[in-house]
């Protein structure tokens, strides 16, 4: 039942998330700089859209003296379609965010990985084309490579699509302007503390 409820709250935050795309609006950038990920991929979904669009007309012919199983087949091949934009549209509308005390690192409707900056050992750019499943590390590809690699000082708790806990204290993540980024981040964590000091 549990796994049934996750389906169908990830199938609503895809919506939300094509919703948020044809509006032009962006998620939980508000007060903080956000960073896309998603530009190295948009050729390859573009791509996937356009075969399952042939793969619905071909299917609308070879059905057409079928009406029940064409009417059947049709709703899969739409729902398909609307899936596959959605999920563009989640790794559009749902950017990395920097705030002044953590960095939001996301993917999609998957991930959503709230690290405070006091938390960051260290950070920098580093191109991988290859990840191998490791304790403590928590890899998010997008096109098959991460840009940026994130050292903590201590673990942070990650959980995964199903619910499952990980504690995670190397995070390496794509973003389309790594360089940026990591020089944000940088500057953000030696920044000084605007909070009040101790009274007098």
């Amino acid at each position: 039942m549990r796994t049934v409820s996750v389906l169908l709250r990830h199938e609503l935050r895809l919506l939300v998330s094509l919703w948020l795309w044809i509006t032009r609006r962006t998620h939980g950038a508000d007060g903080g700089r956000a960073f896309g990920y998603g530009r190295g991929q948009g050729a390859m979904m573009a791509g996937l859209v356009f075969v399952c669009v042939i793969e619905t007309l071909g299917m609308s012919v070879l059905l057409r003296n079928l009406p029940a199983v064409h009417r059947v087949v049709l709703a899969l091949d739409v729902y398909t379609i609307v899936f596959v934009v959605g999920m563009h549209a989640a790794f559009t509308v749902r950017p990395h965010v920097l705030a002044a005390d953590s960095l939001r690192i996301r993917r999609g409707v998957h991930v959503d990985l709230r690290i405070p900056l006091d938390q960051v050992a260290s950070v920098g750019r580093e191109l991988r084309m290859t990840h191998e499943r490791a304790d403590g590390e928590l890899n998010l590809p997008v096109g098959s490579q991460t840009t940026v690699t994130l050292q903590l000082i201590e673990p942070v708790t990650h959980f995964t699509f199903l619910g499952r806990q990980q504690e995670v204290s190397t995070v390496r993540f794509h973003a389309d302007d790594a360089d940026t980024l990591v020089a944000a981040v940088k500057q953000a964590r030696t920044a000084p503390s605007t909070s009040p000091g101790p009274p007098v």
